[in-house]
C-alpha cells in the first residue's frame, strides 16, 4: 500500500478531520470515532457504551428512528457501529455521490441524537438479545475477550465486563444517557475521517458546511488506566455449560505502544512466529507433532488487533484441547517455546515469513475502503496518527532477531494470567 494521502484540520468546535482521497474507486467512506470506549462507562454501568452506541441509531435531530438506515441503504451504502475498550465508531461506505448524505448524517446525531424513554427501553432489551445470542447461548461466548481480563486486571475500568451485566443495563434512565452524551460525544472527542473519491477542496467545504455549527462542549480529561504488572501467575476459571472442549487463554501486558511503540511491534512478530501458519512453533509441534491442541492462536489486543488500544493492552494466546491433556501440559509446552526465542531468537526465514504475511493481510484488509477508514480514524484518536495505520507493514518487517528474543523473554510465567474453561459437564 502506497503512503496515504493525508490531509488533517481541526474545526473550532474541536473536532479533528483526517481526510483521505483516493479516486480509484467512485466510493467514499465516512467514519466517527468517539474518544469513549468500555473503560470509560462509570462504574454501576457496566455496559453503557455499548448500549449508548445501539442509541446513537435511534433517530437525531432532524431525522426518525430508522431514518438514517433508510437513507443509507437507499443511496446503495452499508453503515455500522461498534464499541472497542478506548473508543466507539460509527461509519458509513456509499457511492462517491453520496458523500454529502453521509456527513449530514454523522453531524446530525453529533449534534443531537433523539434519546426518548421508548427507545432507551428497546435498545435495553436490544443489548440483552445479543448477549444472550452471543455470549451465554453460544459455545465460548465472549471467550477471551471478557473473561480474560478479571484475571488479569484488578481494577473496573480494565476488569469489568464491558459487553453488559443485565441488572445494570436495566437501571440506565435518561439522564445517565443524557450525561454521557454531554461528557463523550463532544466534536472535540472524536475524530471524523473520509477516506476515498472526492477532491479535498470539495470535503472540506461540506465537512465545514455540515460540522462547523455543531455546539463546541468542554471535553474530559482522559485518566489513565495505568495498574501494577502481576508478580506471580493468577489462574481463574469461567464455566461455560456449552463448550465442547476444554479452553484455555493466557494474558500477558503489552508494552505502552505510546512509549515503547518498537517494542510493542517486536509483540507483534512474536505473536506471528508463534502461531501464524501452519509452519509457526506452536502450531507445528502442538498441532501437528505432538497433538496436544485442536486449535491454537496468539494476538496482541483483546479483539485480535495490534495497536486498537491504549495502554494497557493485553497479549493473548488462547487454545482448544481434549480433556486427556492437562492444563499445565500445555503451558509447558508454551513456556518450552517461547524460551527458546528468549534464548535465541526467530531464525531470518522465520521473520521474512512473518513480515510478508502481515504486509498480505494489512494490504488485502486496507484494499477495503472501510476497514482503510477506520484504521486511520482509530490510530489518528488512539495514537495522533493516521498514517501508523499504512505504515505498519514496513515497521514490522524492520523488526529484528533481538526485538524478538527481549519480546520473548517478556512473557514469563509469573507475569501472566491463566483463565480455564471447563468442558460442559466438568472435564477438564
Amino acid at each position: 500500500m502506497a503512503a496515504p494521502e493525508l490531509h488533517r484540520f481541526t474545526l473550532p468546535n474541536g473536532l479533528r478531520v483526517v481526510l483521505a482521497p483516493d479516486r480509484t474507486a467512485p466510493v467514499v467512506g465516512v467514519s466517527v470515532h468517539y474518544d469513549v470506549g468500555f473503560r470509560s462507562e462509570p462504574e454501576g454501568r457496566t455496559g453503557f457504551a455499548h448500549l449508548f452506541e445501539h442509541l446513537m441509531f435511534q433517530g437525531s435531530e432532524s431525522l426518525e428512528k430508522l431514518a438514517h438506515f433508510r437513507l443509507v441503504q437507499s443511496s446503495g451504502g452499508t453503515f455500522n457501529g461498534s464499541t472497542h475498550p478506548d473508543y466507539t465508531d460509527y461509519y458509513e461506505v456509499l457511492p462517491s455521490a453520496a458523500l454529502e448524505r453521509a456527513l449530514f448524517l454523522e453531524a446530525d446525531r453529533m449534534r443531537a441524537p433523539r434519546i426518548t424513554e421508548e427507545n432507551l427501553r428497546n435498545q435495553v432489551d436490544v443489548v440483552k438479545e445479543e448477549i444472550r445470542l452471543r455470549v451465554l447461548n453460544t459455545p465460548y461466548g465472549g471467550f477471551p475477550w471478557i473473561w480474560l481480563p478479571p484475571v488479569l486486571y484488578g481494577t473496573f475500568p480494565n476488569a469489568h465486563n464491558g459487553y453488559g451485566d443485565f441488572s445494570e443495563l436495566e437501571q440506565a434512565n435518561l439522564d445517565d444517557c443524557a450525561a454521557f452524551f454531554d461528557t463523550y460525544y463532544a466534536p472535540g472527542n472524536a475524530v471524523l475521517t473520509v477516506a476515498g473519491d472526492f477532491t479535498v477542496e470539495r470535503a472540506t467545504e461540506l465537512v465545514h458546511q455540515h460540522f462547523e455549527d455543531v455546539p463546541a462542549r468542554p471535553t474530559p480529561q482522559r485518566p489513565s488506566f495505568a495498574e501494577p504488572h502481576p508478580r506471580s501467575e493468577l489462574r481463574g476459571t469461567h464455566t461455560d455449560p456449552h463448550a465442547p472442549l476444554p479452553a484455555l487463554a493466557v494474558g500477558y501486558r503489552l508494552p505502552d505502544p505510546s512509549t515503547e511503540l518498537d517494542a510493542y511491534l517486536a509483540h507483534v512478530v512474536l505473536t506471528g512466529v508463534l502461531s501464524d501458519g501452519d509452519s509457526s512453533r506452536l502450531q507445528e509441534r502442538m498441532v501437528h507433532r505432538e497433538a496436544l491442541v485442536t486449535d491454537i492462536s496468539v494476538s496482541c489486543g483483546l479483539f485480535g488487533a495490534p495497536l486498537d488500544a491504549r495502554d494497557p493492552d493485553t497479549l493473548n494466546v488462547t487454545a482448544m484441547h481434549s480433556p486427556e491433556v492437562s492444563v499445565d501440559r500445555v503451558l509447558g509446552v508454551l513456556d518450552e517455546e517461547v524460551e527458546k526465542l528468549a534464548v535465541s531468537g526467530p531464525q531470518p526465514e522465520e521473520l521474512a515469513r512473518v513480515a510478508a504475511r502481515w504486509a498480505a493481510s494489512l494490504h488485502r484488509e486496507q484494499d477495503r475502503i472501510v476497514s482503510r477508514t477506520l484504521a486511520f480514524g482509530a490510530a489518528e484518536l488512539l495514537h495522533g496518527r493516521a498514517e501508523l495505520a499504512a505504515e505498519l507493514p514496513e515497521l514490522l518487517s524492520a523488526v529484528t532477531t533481538e526485538q524478538v528474543a527481549a519480546a520473548a523473554k517478556s512473557l514469563r510465567p509469573d507475569a501472566r494470567a491463566v483463565l480455564v474453561v471447563p468442558a460442559a459437564g466438568g472435564a477438564q
